[in-house]
């Protein structure tokens, strides 16, 4: 027997199967069993009785292995099925649609930041987090889709077989389970706010007929929606594949794109809520790749710092934003500062202090104009003497300090103050429909609040709406950034929207003049 004619039996004897044990046949099978016995009497109905379930036995059915994979293994918090169901769940689909005109797909989701939920709202409220969502899933899906969980904040969904499952179908559903998921949650009288992304790919576009096959492609969609997260949507595409299979190759290739002038940084404004000024840029990480395009710093930083290469990927982003302040000047455009990222590696170099102020005297700039951005994770887990040196030592020279993602890392007020932080950065998930949720808002007033009694000055990341910046601005924050104002751009862009940006400033009405 040749090793097709195997599979073919095979997937006859699972699609038999699955048609013996499910729903269609208990709906016909009180008029069979009428049928039988108004043909043949009861022997006729003696014959089907027996004969059913010697069929059943044929096609697999009694397998234990088979009957208890489906549910021998759930999740202890939300009582889902986990991974091994998922994929045979798929399997069954898969061969169930064959020769039919229905199809199936495979969903998966992660909640995005979920780290961040955990370490500020703990492991009890984490889980009921997990809870809920598994429960909203369930509410959206038919009683025949299962739903597993994969991993710390990932969900997959295994569709049963369904006519006319097409992309456009697939997508809103994707929607539909977007809606659910990122509805607020009510948890201990605190409105916690979670964004989830999504992969999904039908079984028409899995590289295989088989359900490990549909499973890869949704995680490699998966993939590809965090990379864009939050609330991103990806349907997997033959090219997902090509570029995952492709990211691994980055080690050699990253390092010469850093020497290449391949990496550089893009920048984002900064400007004041009472004024409406640029008052500054932050340099970020961006990689143009000559054939794949934009490659996102997610997937290249790591490569960066697996390679010990993230010290020089500072000194490259340093030149660039020093650069760009030189040219902004000869521009005759007010910009007061770049802010430049500086991570762990780069702080605990002994010679970061010196190599800095000849940087700064190189281009003769005075160090007022360069605001040192370090996270609030370093600060929060680094007690070493050398990192806490270099960032003092930078502050003294005259360099801004700037505390970035504030809220995520504990950093003690004492630890602020011993690093001699300047501004903090307020973290994004702070300030996401910080202008519908009076939680969000208190929680904003008072990290504000605390800022102005320790005379610090205060940005807003992440800052995606009209609502979200005129709340912030009522309450205090002196400056906001993100893509409600500006996404970030390449420098050659900056000089035209900083021109823009001005004269529409010119263009407000100036009510101050009216009150006189």
């Amino acid at each position: 027997m040749s090793q097709r004619a195997g599979q073919r039996i095979a997937q006859l004897r699972q699609k038999l199967r699955y048609t013996l044990s499910g729903p269609q046949l208990l709906a016909f099978l009180p008029a069979m069993a009428l049928g039988a016995f108004w043909i043949g009497g009861e022997m006729s109905l003696l014959i089907m009785s027996l004969g059913l379930p010697m069929l059943f036995a044929l096609v697999g059915g009694f397998d234990p292995d088979r009957s208890v994979s489906l549910g021998r293994s759930h999740d202890s918090v939300t009582g889902l099925a986990l991974r091994d169901s998922l994929e045979l769940a798929l399997e069954n689909s898969m061969t169930a649609s064959i020769g039919t005109a229905r199809s199936t797909a495979c969903f998966m989701l992660e909640l995005d930041d979920f780290s961040v939920i955990l370490d500020r709202h703990g492991q009890a409220a984490a889980d009921e987090i997990l809870h809920r969502t598994s429960d909203r899933l369930r509410d959206v899906l038919r009683d025949g889709d299962l739903v597993c969980r994969l991993g710390d904040s990932r969900f997959g969904v295994a569709l049963a077989p369904v006519p006319h499952l097409d992309l456009e179908v697939s997508i809103q559903m994707a929607a539909r389970l977007h809606t659910a998921i990122e509805e607020p949650i009510s948890l201990d009288a605190t409105t916690i706010y979670v964004s989830c992304s999504i992969g999904f790919c039908l079984a028409s576009r899995a590289p295989h007929a088989t359900g490990a096959a549909l499973f890869s492609a949704a995680s490699v969609a998966l993939a590809e929606a965090s990379r864009h997260s939050p609330s991103a949507i990806r349907s997997y595409t033959d090219e997902m594949k090509r570029s995952e299979t492709t990211r691994h190759v980055f080690m050699d290739e990253v390092a010469m794109a850093l020497e290449n002038g391949q990496i550089q940084p893009w920048f984002q404004p900064q400007i004041s809520t009472d004024t409406g000024l640029v008052t500054g840029f932050e340099a970020l990480a961006r990689w143009q790749h000559p054939k794949r395009g934009m490659i996102s710093p997610a997937e290249f930083l790591p490569a960066l710092e697996q390679s010990g290469q993230l010290e020089r990927l500072g000194e490259v982003m340093l030149f660039h934003a020093l650069t760009a302040v030189r040219a902004w000047d000869a521009a005759g455009l007010a910009v007061p500062h770049v802010g430049v990222n500086f991570a762990g590696d780069e702080l605990r170099n002994p010679k970061l202090v010196d190599k800095i102020r000849w940087d700064l005297d190189r281009f003769n700039l005075p160090p007022e104009r360069l605001s040192v951005e370090v996270l609030e994770t370093v600060v929060a887990s680094s007690p070493e003497d050398m990192i806490s040196r270099n960032i003092n030592g930078l502050a003294k020279m005259g360099c801004r300090i700037d505390l970035d993602d504030f809220g995520t890392g504990h950093a003690s007020i004492s630890s602020i103050r011993r690093f001699a932080v300047e501004r903090i950065k307020i973290d994004r998930s702070f300030v996401m429909k910080v202008d519908r949720d009076p939680d969000q808002q208190r929680m904003v007033a008072a990290i504000l609040t605390m800022a102005e009694r320790l005379g610090l000055d205060t940005l807003a990341e992440g800052v995606e709406t009209v609502g979200e910046h005129a709340m912030l601005s009522q309450l205090g924050c002196g400056h906001v950034q993100g893509f409600g104002i500006a996404r970030p751009m390449p420098f050659d862009k900056t000089i035209e929207w900083i021109i823009q940006h001005n004269a529409k400033l010119d263009d407000t009405p100036k009510v101050w003049n009216r009150l006189r």
